[in-house]
């Protein structure tokens, strides 16, 4: 089989086109970082270690390293297990929610669930008073889509049962596997679906307003609610 690299011409065919560009860019990203990590694990064990402990997310570090709330989104565990069931799990919703917000729109909810994944985290730390904890990865961002998809189906009165019968399942995986950050997925999941729900829902003062108008307003206070939280929650000698 014979791998072929889209031309620009074809990329903006298939923007155009309404097909899943951004989807599927963020997986051939997420792929990309992790076969470096495995090549960087193996060959230079140094680069691994700067590559993990300078992207990964930390609840102690969140605020001095506000670029880790980004790069832990494309970092995964060495394991093919990690890297598979996250990006399969992408391109069973995200897809779908791609062509419904379209692409640009679409990434920024994408990276607004993600950013409330690592206010997941800090949250619970501050909870806890646990600070040794830190993660990496697409759950958090997933979880939003995963809400995102809860909203709309209920909106339209599809039946859900199934996707919460699946979710109930990936909610209980911490539970019976260790080493996953539960708390990125459930910060990731309320922030992706209270976006959803703002986006969707007949708010005062926005009838008419197109969805990049709400996407603007609504993510963008969506984006301060989560820096004032992890702000509010960061130990006093990191500010």
């Amino acid at each position: 089989m014979n791998f072929k690299i889209p031309s620009k011409k074809e990329i903006r065919y298939a923007w155009a086109a309404g097909e899943p560009v951004v989807t599927t860019a963020i997986i051939v990203a997420c792929v990309a970082v992790w076969l470096v990590e495995i090549i960087a694990r193996y060959l230079m064990p140094p680069v691994f270690a700067a590559i993990v402990n300078w992207g990964m997310v930390a609840p102690v570090l969140m605020v001095q390293r506000p670029w880790t709330w980004l790069t832990s989104m494309f970092l995964h565990a060495p394991s093919v297990l990690h890297i598979l069931f996250n990006m399969l799990a992408l391109w069973s919703v995200g897809p779908m929610l791609e062509r419904m917000l379209g692409h640009w729109r679409f990434l920024a909810f994408y990276l607004i669930s993600g950013f409330g994944g690592a206010a997941g985290l800090m949250v619970w730390a501050r909870l806890t008073g646990d600070w040794g904890t830190a993660a990496y990865g697409a759950s958090g961002a997933l979880f939003g889509l995963f809400a995102a998809m809860l909203v709309v189906f209920r909106r339209v009165g599809a039946d859900i049962r199934s996707m919460l019968v699946w979710m109930a399942v990936n909610f209980a995986m911490p539970f019976v596997m260790g080493g996953i950050a539960w708390q990125a997925h459930v910060g990731g999941f309320v922030t992706g679906g209270v976006l959803a729900a703002l986006l969707t829902a007949a708010v005062p003062g926005t009838r008419g307003r197109s969805l990049t108008w709400r996407m603007g307003v609504f993510g963008g206070a969506v984006v301060v609610v989560l820096v004032a939280v992890v702000l509010l929650c960061a130990p006093s000698r990191l500010l």
